[in-house]
């Protein structure tokens, strides 16, 4: 008969990585950056999408160093606000092209920056501009894109392909939806790919999205203009404060905004 005594579940590593302790894996997803973003007292970002592709000698150069030096613009104006005002970090996926170029522009700021990697087989490795205590490696996709959502006051999307689509489209429903408690600034950069790449106009005139939506983002292309339209754009929210973050809620149903007619005293019948 053995004496040995049975080993915690959460010590036992087989366990963990079973099919049944899948949901624990996921709350981890959730807990383990939630304690850190509390520890560092980070409660708002500027997310910056992009290409992993992207490099400075390819097609899109340009835009690698413009991820750059807007990363490196928001870094600068956060760290000149009151020390009881709002701190805003950059955030990126974590990995390579404007991603890196956005931790990167934080990093020659002197500020900090997260970056929420996921695990693929290719294209994505954390870059070296993370700050350590803020850099994650998730596995599920869902979890990692709560996180973009859950800190977000404002999105930049620079050019990029189908994960940057998906990153946008999710942003814009959450937006368009009102699913957030939080207002959330969504800028496009580089309108001239935008225009090109994908025919919003062409959406409204099928019926499939509303001329309004339009308005859920704006286009810029100049590093400074858009550090414009982000501090024109982010406004503290009541009640918040640095020191304790605020995180994004889900609007529950009896919470969320009227309809237009309900709004201007129609019926909705």
């Amino acid at each position: 008969m053995s004496s040995q005594r049975p080993v915690l579940a959460y010590h036992d590593p087989e366990f963990l990585v079973s099919d049944d302790a899948r949901p624990l894996r996921i709350m981890a997803e959730y807990l383990q950056p939630l304690h850190a973003f509390r520890e560092a007292q980070v409660s708002e970002t500027v997310v910056f999408f992009g290409s992993a592709r992207t490099c400075a000698t390819g097609p899109n150069g340009g835009y690698v160093d413009a991820a750059t030096e807007l990363a490196r613009l928001v870094t600068e104006w956060s760290l000149s606000l009151p020390d009881n005002g709002h701190r805003l970090v950059v955030c990126s996926g974590g990995g390579g092209g404007i991603m890196e170029a956005a931790n990167r522009g934080a990093a020659l700021a002197g500020g900090r920056s997260v970056g929420l990697n996921i695990g693929l087989p290719h294209e994505q490795r954390p870059n070296p501009y993370i700050t350590p205590e803020l850099s994650f490696q998730f596995h599920y996709f869902f979890m990692r894109k709560l996180w973009f959502a859950h800190l977000a006051r404002a999105i930049v999307v620079f050019p990029g392909g189908f994960g940057t689509f998906d990153e946008l489209f999710e942003m814009l429903t959450l937006a368009q939806t009102r699913k957030l408690d939080r207002n959330m600034l969504i800028l496009l950069y580089g309108s001239a790919y935008w225009n090109e790449v994908i025919n919003f106009q062409a959406l409204v005139r099928h019926g499939v999205v509303a001329e309004a939506d339009l308005s859920l983002f704006s286009f810029v292309d100049e590093p400074r203009e858009a550090l414009e339209r982000l501090k024109s754009g982010i406004r503290p929210e009541p009640g918040e404060s640095a020191a304790q973050p605020a995180f994004a809620k889900s609007l529950k149903p009896a919470e969320e905004a009227p309809a237009a007619g309900q709004r201007e005293g129609k019926s909705s019948s």
